[in-house]
């Protein structure tokens, strides 16, 4: 097949990540007869450096012209100091805007080897398997009013809404259930409706949903309870259905029973096109050291070719090329542990390269 892909390196350790991603995709493009054409331009801080904006027309254009977008990170202290409308994840809000991107998946999968490799006991994380489903394009992050406002009395306000209408918890349960009918058949979705009416709707409209899916089993769960379970029973989750902040915040507690953020990547889908990103910032402490971990990315890639273009053989062909570089001791820093070999970044890339047999 051929497809068009947005290469968006962005800010910090995303220059070095995503090179190593499509350094995996090209390989995989070339051991089964596909043309990847790669499209680079830049998002976030890069981007306010050359053209004084996080998101340039010409990227947004690139993005909307082809079949899918892989991402690395964007932000940093540089352009912390800008006004919010001018920051670099302004550039993420919108793009998924922009693109339609409503649903953000996140699997968090423990990677048998790297049991150790997190901070809760092995007996608590060992075989977790979780998806974290977010809405990306609603909630706290999007809805009006918000902005600072100076007061008469001296001071100022800070104010966001968090707001969701009907339909936008409709479109993003169904693909909750969905995801859910192809796993454990087991959907939690969280929320805070003892004192949220948005999150109230929010429970009403996805048991409403569930009408469509009565294989799969639905329960609630308040968002804080939710924080808890994740570290006290993780293996009690299969998919975990989630607004915008709450998806945001729990995806990466879930992270961390993996070991490392670094490992975890994530799809963006919605009516048009997809973005794969991995779900880390752009780690400024660590960029241009040749240290961070490319897994991440180059799992998004897999997800990509999973999700986008339906390649799930090619796709798998990564997951195992990770899976036995792991099991043959390759660590970045994030995961090293003792009698294991460590990498730098480029190294474990080479690495997972020589393992797509």
């Amino acid at each position: 097949m051929k497809a068009k892909i947005a290469v968006l390196q962005g800010d910090g350790v995303g220059r070095e990540i995503v090179p190593e991603a499509v350094k995996v995709l090209k390989v995989v493009a070339e051991k089964f007869g596909h043309q990847f054409e790669f499209a680079n331009s830049d998002v976030g801080g890069q981007a306010i450096d050359k053209v004084g904006v996080p998101l340039p027309q010409e990227t947004l254009t690139l993005a909307k012209q082809s079949d899918a977008v892989l991402l690395g990170a964007v932000g940093g202290p540089k352009w912390e100091g800008l006004e919010y409308s001018l920051r670099p994840e302004r550039a993420l809000l919108g793009l998924r805007e922009q693109l339609g991107l409503y649903a953000n998946l996140r699997p968090a999968k423990l990677y048998d080897v790297l049991a150790d490799a997190s901070t809760l006991k092995k007996d608590v994380i060992q075989g977790i398997d979780i998806l974290v489903i977010r809405e990306l394009t609603g909630g706290i992050y999007f809805g009006k009013p918000k902005g600072i406002e100076k007061l008469a009395h001296g001071g100022e306000r800070g104010t966001n809404t968090e707001v969701y209408t009907t339909e936008e918890i409709r479109r993003i349960a169904k693909v909750g259930f969905e995801a859910a009918r192809k796993r454990r058949k087991k959907l939690t979705s969280v929320d805070k409706a003892n004192v949220l009416e948005s999150s109230e709707l929010w429970r009403r409209v996805v048991i409403d949903v569930r009408k469509d899916y009565p294989d799969v089993e639905l329960n609630h769960m308040y968002v804080d309870n939710a924080a808890m379970q994740l570290v006290r029973n993780p293996r009690q989750f299969d998919v975990m259905l989630c607004n915008n902040m709450f998806g945001d915040i729990l995806s990466d507690e879930a992270a961390m029973l993996t070991g490392s953020i670094g490992m975890l990547p994530s799809a963006s889908v919605g009516a048009q096109v997809g973005l794969f990103e991995p779900i880390h910032g752009s780690a400024p402490d660590i960029a241009g050291k040749n240290i961070a971990n490319p897994i991440a990315t180059i799992a998004s890639a897999a997800m990509m070719l999973s999700y986008a273009f339906k390649l799930d053989k090619e796709a798998e062909l990564i997951e195992q090329a990770i899976v036995k570089t792991l099991d043959l001791g390759y660590r970045t820093k994030d995961i090293q542990s003792t009698g294991t070999r460590l990498v730098g970044t480029t190294e474990m890339g080479d690495a997972i390269v020589r393992n797509l047999n």
